[in-house]
């Protein structure tokens, strides 16, 4: 398989070869890819396949510098995630809907993004896609029709690839870093109720089984919210993995805020294209719009902006419950709870094995936080 570039266009790639000889875990069906969008492709295909197997449902994912910005089941479709785009809900197939969805948790960073489904890729999917900036996209195969609508975007260079299922990675699992080679067990722990131990119900055991398929292919560390079958927001790569509960605790925030009569009333003129006007309703939310950028929001509207004070933001994201908090690592200090609290969590997953999980427990106890631990850690880099 040819590479356009590695990591960056200033360096070549050599060909990608499969581990096991003529065992390809994908292939190219559309266009070219370069070494990141192979390494978004593999590491969302696996993500995608992982949660369809532990929960049953249909996955979709939303990938950037090889962590997911988004990932989500197939579920309805709420008009807060429609209306930017003007798509009619009842179209939406179980694809559709799942990657939308998951599209929707952060589309300020799907922008661009590599786009992973558990299943076959619709003909409205594909159209779907035609409207939105993305680069490329992974399924394990295409219904008719839709390749060909997908070989149009980009002039032709939007990557399509298709995976096989039945390719399993081998055992042991190899990276090269300065002249060193690198082996290590690869980590085939099956994603089962089993982990939870029927400690969480069903709609928050598929969250939380959703949230341990993400954080296994998210750089590390790593911590997500999840509600209703969406990772609402991801926290990938600090190095404080408070600061990730925090960084994902304010993507989770917008999320639930873009669904405020407020955000949902901005009139935008009808020249704005549909990606501003994602943008404009997180930057409005973010409160800090620069002068320029207030000139701009203002000139891209029919009609001024309500405000919305910090009063009207509280009593909105008091409403936000039901919230699973899951985490790649073990909580070391109650400070991740009580800031998960903050964003409605009503249950925390997490491996546990911290020299403070007493502490840890005893602030769930008192918040009202269902504290399941797994022993199971999920760091990937």
């Amino acid at each position: 398989m040819r590479l356009r570039y590695g990591m960056n266009p200033h360096q070549q790639a050599a060909p990608a070869e499969p581990v096991q000889p003529g065992r390809w875990p994908l292939r190219v069906v559309n266009g070219e890819p370069s070494l990141i969008n192979l390494l978004d492709a593999l590491n969302a295909w696996q993500l995608v396949r992982e949660a369809h197997r532990a929960t049953g449902r249909v996955a979709a994912a939303s990938f950037k510098h090889v962590s997911p910005a988004g990932a989500a089941l197939a579920g309805p479709v709420d008009p807060a995630v429609t209306e930017p785009y003007g798509i009619d809900p009842a179209s939406l197939d179980e694809t559709a809907a799942a990657y939308l969805r998951a599209r929707d948790a952060d589309p300020k960073s799907s922008y661009g993004d590599l786009v992973a489904l558990s299943h076959p890729v619709s003909p409205r999917l594909a159209e779907l896609l035609g409207g939105l900036v993305s680069d490329g996209i992974v399924a394990p195969g295409y219904e008719p029709g839709a390749v060909a609508r997908l070989s149009r975007k980009k002039g032709g260079r939007f990557l399509v690839l298709e995976a096989d299922p039945a390719v399993e990675p081998p055992v042991e699992e190899t990276r090269e870093l300065l002249g060193l080679r690198l082996t290590q067990q690869r980590d085939t722990t099956e994603l089962t109720p089993a982990l939870l131990g029927g400690a969480l119900p069903p709609a928050a055991e598929a969250d939380a089984l959703l949230g341990l398929a993400v954080l296994r292919y998210t750089q590390s560390n790593s911590v997500c919210y999840l509600h209703d079958g969406v990772a609402v927001g991801i926290g990938a790569g600090q190095q404080s993995r408070v600061d990730c509960t925090r960084l994902a605790g304010a993507k989770t925030d917008s999320w639930w805020l873009r669904r405020h009569p407020a955000v949902r009333a901005l009139a935008f003129r009808e020249e704005v294209r549909r990606q501003d006007r994602v943008n404009w309703r997180i930057r409005y939310l973010d409160g800090d719009l620069t002068a320029d950028e207030q000139q701009r929001f203002a000139a891209a509207l029919t009609a001024a902006a309500d405000p919305l004070g910090p009063a009207d933001r509280a009593a909105w994201l008091a409403r936000l419950s039901g919230v699973t908090f899951v985490s790649d690592g073990a909580l070391p200090f109650r400070d991740n709870v009580d800031h998960a609290h903050r964003h409605g969590a009503a249950a925390i997953v997490e491996p546990g094995g911290s020299v403070r999980s007493a502490e840890v427990a005893a602030a769930c106890a008192e918040l009202g936080i269902t504290l399941v631990r797994t022993g199971l850690r999920l760091f990937h880099h």
